[in-house]
């Protein structure tokens, strides 16, 4: 029996390795996005500074691990196995659900997950224990550190409403300050947000590094006999403000005579703090418990009491994490960042919806959303109506977001925000991070960094009125998707836990195999996604301003469309004909996000215009006019194909012989035409159009015969209304997908 706690050590310190990877691609976004979304740096310098930054948090975050041991629970309470079962339920579950939402694209709360899985499995446990006695279910209290675990969860929740207020608040004075002109600012400003926010950077790397490290226990003469760590504990205004001189000199120096942009150092900085303060306080979430298991088992197999009678008060005491262990975590995470997929897929959600200006909104409005934004809007209009008008004027002016002019034919990539914004994302997070850090709390840094970007995002006015409702419907869903996080964590912790006190062994077997085939399930579909997403015809923006670029531009999409609806369109009549309700339902959901992706052109119209030379205003009407054509196509095929698979669905009567016959002699015309067509196209041969015009008629009286076919079958055999029904559905909406390609080539053709 020995051996299984050895092989359950072993088990929890490969889940560690596995939870490191997962866990780092999901929080990457939190030390990554303010660097990545404003381009202020090479890719490769800011993945350099976090790597640097995560190592040295790494080996500094030794104090954290004490959560694991016992900041939820009261590890006297429970026994060798007790513990075992809790540590080994809290590491399956956590693995699986941070990778749910990796896959997902999603920024989850690595912290939340930790702490809720720790509750779970540990009140699972002390319920199973108090039954056993035959105790009283009110004694709860005396298994679980109430006092800690209140604290921890109201310290995350604290900091969803902290984060946003903070960011917002400095981001607004920060933009009064420095305007969206900031480089034209005089040099003594740039120089003093510059010392302001490097000494509160790097003021509290120091605490952070200073606190985990050996050297800081030993005394200095310098210091009057005093430690390095009391040292800045107890001189703090002192240090703050020697410290903000030299910055702010050392600011006014690099930006007057070295000509160095400093927004661009505070980045680098903060990308590097950041980064540091993410390791210190989540490492915590991904070894704190195998490195508990570790430490409870050298406790265990030297006392020679039984598992089962070897009480865990050792946990209680304070016991110094070894600094290879640490290190190993820390090159671990550094790989994950520059290897993992998922890592870059998450962080562009946060991205997307802290951007500036319009673009392809990832969410979907909701009714909370709009809400909330209808009461902002009110609540603007009521403090505007209050501040005199020339105030007003003045604080609209630094809000004016500045216009950038290129040269005829070149395009520039605009990034996500400017470097103040940024600089002020990670300068807020940072702080309020390494605070929460130095109190040993462990605080969600996702919670944290999300939030202050909203937070920044919403001072900023990057949520004009074209994109508010999305961004709240975004940042609500991820909210959403944080409670979803405590909940689920706390369930299913506590079923895993029960699963493997009933099954022993076996249970702990079965649940580890079946964590396995998830993540390689969920890695493989993932990679399937992200190749189906680089091979897939994804329609671009025309970016032209003559009618010769924007004909150029817009056969290349019509093109891919043509492919497309040809595959959808035979894909729905395969699955009607052969009943198959999967294939019907790929087909519909293909075809939705086709609607989305013209959706997506047609919104992008007014850029267009906007863009165009005045010698070229004849080209606007006919992009409208082929994304309208467009739009008719993408119409006609999604209605054959719901109602398609509405029919089937409903389990209603398949396709009679004769008429699954005439549907699939149909498709294959469809598809030869639309090969011809996309081979015109492609080519950019648009002479040869006139000759697939002349075969619109033959196609379309095809179709009418098939039509006058199934009346007098109606009128003889035909028995099912459904059926009837169905098939009419889908000959006249074919009739109209004709007309509407058939239109398009129309219009081709006069612009030759």
């Amino acid at each position: 029996m020995d051996n299984i706690y050895l092989l359950m050590i072993v088990a929890l310190a490969i889940l560690a390795i596995a939870d490191l990877v997962v866990g780092v691609s999901n929080d990457a976004v939190n030390f990554l996005n303010s660097a990545i979304g404003s381009k202020a740096v090479s890719f490769r310098t800011i993945m350099i500074v976090a790597s640097i930054g995560i190592a040295c948090g790494a080996v500094f975050s030794s104090g954290m691990m004490e959560v694991a041991r016992k900041g939820i629970f009261n590890p006297g309470m429970f026994m060798f196995s007790d513990i075992m079962i809790i540590f080994m339920a809290v590491m399956i579950t956590d693995i699986l659900l941070l990778d749910f939402f990796n896959t997902l694209g999603m920024p989850t709360s690595t912290t939340v997950s930790i702490v809720f899985e720790l509750l779970g499995a540990a009140v699972a446990v002390a319920l199973i224990k108090i039954g056993a006695d035959g105790g009283d279910f009110s004694t709860l209290t005396n298994y679980i550190n109430t006092s800690k675990a209140t604290q921890i969860i109201f310290g995350i929740l604290l900091s969803v409403v902290v984060a946003f207020s903070v960011g917002a608040f400095v981001q607004y004075v920060s933009r009064l300050l420095l305007s969206f002109n900031f480089e034209k600012k005089a040099k003594w400003v740039g120089a003093l947000f510059g010392g302001v926010a490097l000494t509160a950077m790097v003021y509290f790397i120091l605490m952070k590094g200073i606190k985990g490290a050996d050297i800081a226990k030993q005394s200095f003469d310098l210091f009057g006999g005093a430690t390095i760590k009391d040292f800045l504990e107890n001189n703090v205004l002192s240090i703050v403000a020697v410290s903000f001189v030299i910055w702010s000199a050392l600011s006014y120096i690099l930006i007057k005579f070295f000509k160095i942009n400093i927004f661009k150092i505070i980045i680098i900085v903060g990308t590097f703090a950041l980064a540091l303060a993410f390791a210190g306080n989540d490492l915590v979430n991904f070894i704190g418990v195998p490195i508990a298991a570790w430490q409870s088992y050298e406790a265990w197999t030297g006392s020679g009491i039984p598992a089962s009678e070897f009480a865990m008060d050792v946990l209680g005491q304070k016991v110094a994490t070894p600094t290879f262990l640490l290190f190993g975590s820390g090159l671990v995470m550094v790989l994950t960042i520059w290897f993992s997929r998922k890592a870059r897929y998450v962080a562009e959600t946060e991205i997307n919806l802290s951007r500036e200006g319009d673009g392809k909104e990832r969410f979907q409005p909701t009714f909370l959303s709009r809400v909330l934004v209808r009461g902002s809007i009110l609540t603007s209009k009521y403090f505007s109506a209050l501040i005199p008008n020339k105030i007003e004027e003045k604080i609209d002016k630094q809000f004016e977001k500045p216009v950038i002019e290129l040269v005829h034919g070149k395009t520039h990539e605009l990034p996500a925000f400017d470097l103040v914004r940024a600089a002020v994302n990670l300068m807020v997070a940072g702080v309020l991070i390494s605070i929460a850090t130095s109190y040993k709390l462990p605080l969600s840094t996702t919670y944290v960094t999300f939030m202050v970007a909203m937070g920044t995002s919403l001072a900023d006015r990057a949520w004009g009125s074209e994109s508010a409702v999305y961004r709240v419907a975004g940042v609500l869903n991820v909210i959403g998707g944080w409670f979803f996080t405590a909940i689920s964590a706390f369930i299913a912790s506590g079923v895993a836990a029960y699963l493997i006190y009933l099954g022993g062994p076996t249970m702990i077997a079965i649940l580890l195999l079946l964590a396995v085939v998830l993540l390689v399930r969920n890695s493989l579909n993932h990679l399937k996604k992200s190749k189906e997403i680089k091979a897939e015809d994804s329609l671009n923006r025309t970016e032209s301003k003559s009618v010769k670029g924007v004909i150029e531009e817009s056969a290349d999409n019509i093109s891919k469309v043509l492919k497309r609806v040809s595959k959808i369109n035979e894909n729905t009549i395969n699955g009607l004909i052969k009943q198959d309700l999967p294939t019907l339902k790929k087909a519909k959901n293909t075809v939705v996000k086709l609607e989305h992706e013209i959706e997506d052109l047609q919104n992008n119209i007014f850029y267009f215009i906007k863009n165009l030379d005045e010698s070229s205003l004849s080209a606007s009407k006919f992009y409208i006019d082929v994304i309208g054509d467009l739009q008719d196509i993408a119409q006609s095929v999604s209605f054959i194909s719901k109602v398609s698979h509405k029919h089937i669905n409903n389990n209603h009567k398949g396709l009679k012989v004769n008429q699954a016959k005439e549907l699939k002699e149909i498709d294959e015309k469809l598809k030869h035409l639309f090969g011809k067509i996309r081979t015109i196209f492609d080519s950019r041969s648009f002479d040869q159009i006139s000759s697939i015009i002349e075969e619109k008629q033959g196609l379309l009286n095809d179709v009418s015969a098939y039509a006058q076919k199934q009346v007098e079958r109606t009128r003889t055999t035909e028995s099912s209304p459904k059926n009837t029904t169905l098939y009419f559905s889908i000959l006249l909406e074919t009739e109209d997908l004709i007309k509407a390609i058939m239109d398009l080539l129309e219009l081709y053709s006069n612009k030759k």
